[in-house]
C-alpha cells in the first residue's frame, strides 16, 4: 500500500531523518516507535504533507506520489489523527465532520445527509456518537471517535494515529483497540506512533524503531518483547520497572482536606478532595487529564487559591500562602508544563539551577553573588543528575525535554524537601530518561521525603507509586494497593465507576 525509501529531512543542525524506508501492507498495523526526537513526527509530517522531504520516494499504491499539503493526503486516501484532536468544540458532530468538504446542495448544506453517514459508519465500526451532540459536551474518548469517523468519512485508506491513546482510561484503550482492528479487517493500512510498549505489542502487526533519525530495526511482533524493544529504541539495556524495597511510611507530611478548586472557566475543578501523603512514600495519583490533578498540584504550590479546605505541609497549614512561602516550609514541586511553569528558557542551566534558592546566604558575599560557589554548586548537581548539557551556561531550551527534566529534578531536590509534589514528571521523556527520573524519586523517598506523583502513564503508576489514588471530576474515587490492583479495576475508577476506598 506505502513504500517510504530513503527519506531524507534537514532542519538547520539536525538530521531528523535519515535515509528512512518504512512500508505499510494493506490490513496490517506497522507501528513507528521511538524516543522523542528520534524522528517519528518528523516521518509521518513528510507522509501527510506537511513536510517536503529533502531526498527520498513516497509510493502508494505503487504509483509515485508528491504530498505538498494535507489536502493532497486527504485526496490520495490518508488520514491523521492527531494526538491533540483537530475539533472545533463549540460545533456539533456532523458540523465538524463537514467541515471542509463540498456540500451536495451547492450552497445550501446537506448536515442530514452527513448525519446518516456518520450513523452509518458507527454501526459498521462500534464507533457509536450522536452527530447532533456539541463536542464540548463528549468525554475525551467519544472525541476521538468523532476524529476517527471524519478519516472515515473522507475514505481513507492509509491511517496514520499519533499517540491515540494519550488521554484514554485503560477501557477506552481496549475499546479503541476493537474498532482499530475491525479497520485492518476492511483492509485498511494503519501506522500507530505510540511509546506504551505494551500497547504496541498487543496491536501491531510490524515494528520499525527509529532513533536518531535512522531505523534501528524493524521486527514482527511475534518476535518481540518489551525488553527488546527498549533496547532498540535507547541502544542499551534498560530497566523498564525499576528496582525499589518496601516503603516505610512515617508520618503525615501533606494533609489535604475538603479541598476545593475552582477552574478557570467556573465550577470546581476539585470537588471536596481528602488525601494524606506520608513520609517515606509514594502516592501516585491517576486519572485522565483534565480531573482536577493540574489543579490539585497547583493548589498545594501556593499557584492557586483554593475556594474551600485545608492544606498542611509538615503541620504548616499552607492556603493562603505565596508560593515562596510554601516552598519555605518545605514543599518542592515539578511542574506539568516544563517549560511555562518550571523552567526559563533563555536563562542559562546554572542560573535555572539557582532560581529557586538565589537569596541563600551561602552564595552570597557581601550582598552580591558569589560566582564561584554558584558555578561549583550547579556543576556538582549537572554531574550527580547526569544532566547533558554543554556547560552550566548553555541556555536550557538548548537542551532535550528529558535533560531540561533532569535540571529541574536536581534543582528541586538539592534541598531536601519535606513534600515534593511531581507532575508528568517523565512525560515527553525518553525511556533512559525515564529510567533515571524513577530511580531518584524512589531514592528520595527513602530520605524520607513525601511525595506525590501525578500521572496519567498507569505503567508509571503502578511501577514507582506505594499506594494509587484514583481522580475522577476533582474527586479521589479510591485508593489502592499497586501490587494487588489491575489495570481494568483502576481503569473503571478513573472512568467514575466508584470502588470501596480505603482510608487515606
Amino acid at each position: 500500500m506505502l513504500e517510504m525509501r530513503g527519506i531524507t529531512k534537514r532542519f538547520p543542525g539536525v538530521l531528523a531523518s535519515d535515509r528512512v524506508d518504512f512500508d505499510v501492507y494493506p490490513g496490517e498495523v506497522h507501528t513507528l516507535l521511538g524516543e522523542n526526537g528520534a524522528g517519528k513526527s518528523t516521518l509521518m509530517k513528510i507522509l501527510y504533507g506537511l513536510y517536503e522531504a529533502d531526498e527520498g520516494e513516497v509510493r502508494l499504491n505503487g504509483q509515485p506520489l508528491k504530498i505538498k499539503s494535507p489536502n493532497d493526503a486527504i485526496e490520495h486516501g490518508i488520514g491523521m489523527i492527531h494526538q491533540h484532536f483537530m475539533l472545533v468544540p463549540s460545533l456539533t458532530v456532523a458540523e465538524n465532520v463537514a467541515l471542509g468538504l463540498k456540500s451536495s446542495r451547492g450552497i445550501l448544506t446537506d448536515l442530514d445527509v452527513v448525519s446518516e453517514r456518520i450513523i452509518e459508519l458507527g454501526e459498521t465500526y462500534g464507533l457509536h456518537v450522536d452527530p447532533s451532540a456539541p463536542i464540548w459536551q463528549m468525554a475525551v474518548g467519544e472525541q476521538q471517535r468523532v476524529e476517527i469517523i471524519k478519516a472515515l468519512y473522507r475514505d481513507a485508506r492509509l491511517l496514520i494515529l499519533d499517540e491515540p491513546t494519550a488521554v484514554l482510561t485503560p477501557q477506552e484503550v481496549d475499546q479503541l483497540f476493537v474498532t482499530l482492528r475491525q479497520l485492518t479487517d476492511d483492509g485498511r493500512g494503519l501506522i500507530f506512533i505510540s511509546h506504551k510498549l505494551h500497547e504496541v505489542l498487543a496491536l501491531s502487526t510490524r515494528i520499525t524503531v527509529l532513533r536518531r533519525g535512522k531505523v534501528t530495526g524493524s521486527v514482527d511482533v511475534e518476535g518481540a518483547t518489551r525488553q527488546s524493544l527498549a533496547q532498540m529504541m535507547v541502544g542499551r539495556a534498560v530497566k523498564l520497572a525499576p528496582d525499589k524495597t518496601e516503603a516505610k511510611p512515617g508520618a503525615v507530611a501533606l494533609e489535604i482536606r475538603g479541598l476545593r478548586v475552582a477552574r478557570d472557566r467556573g465550577g470546581d475543578g476539585v470537588r471536596g478532595l481528602d488525601l494524606d501523603v506520608r513520609r517515606g512514600e509514594i502516592v501516585g495519583v491517576a486519572g485522565v487529564s483534565g480531573n482536577g490533578q493540574m489543579l490539585l498540584a497547583e493548589a498545594i504550590a501556593g499557584l492557586r487559591v483554593p475556594t474551600a479546605g485545608s492544606i498542611k505541609i509538615a503541620g504548616t497549614e499552607v492556603v493562603g500562602m505565596t508560593p515562596r512561602h510554601v516552598r519555605d516550609v518545605g514543599l518542592a514541586y515539578v511542574p506539568e508544563k516544563r517549560m511555562k511553569d518550571g523552567a526559563i528558557g533563555d536563562f542559562s542551566v546554572a542560573e535555572n539551577m539557582l532560581l529557586i534558592d538565589h537569596n541563600e546566604s551561602r552564595y552570597l558575599r557581601r550582598g552580591l553573588y558569589n560566582f564561584p560557589a554558584i558555578n561549583e554548586h550547579c556543576q556538582q548537581l549537572v554531574d550527580e543528575y547526569v544532566v547533558k548539557t554543554p556547560s552550566i551556561e548553555t541556555p536550557a531550551k538548548n537542551l532535550s525535554g528529558g535533560n531540561i527534566q533532569k535540571m529541574i529534578i536536581a534543582r528541586e531536590l538539592a534541598g531536601t524537601p519535606e513534600v515534593l509534589v511531581a507532575a508528568q514528571p517523565t512525560r515527553g521523556v525518553d525511556i533512559g530518561a525515564s529510567e533515571y527520573i524513577h530511580t531518584r524519586l524512589i531514592e528520595q523517598r527513602d530520605q524520607n521525603t513525601a511525595i506525590l506523583m501525578i500521572s496519567e502513564d498507569l505503567d508509571e503508576i503502578f511501577g514507582v507509586s506505594d499506594r494509587v489514588a484514583v481522580m475522577y471530576e476533582g474527586r479521589v474515587m479510591g485508593i489502592v494497593d499497586p501490587k494487588t490492583a489491575t489495570r481494568q479495576e483502576v481503569g473503571l475508577m478513573m472512568a467514575g465507576v466508584s470502588q470501596e476506598q480505603t482510608p487515606a
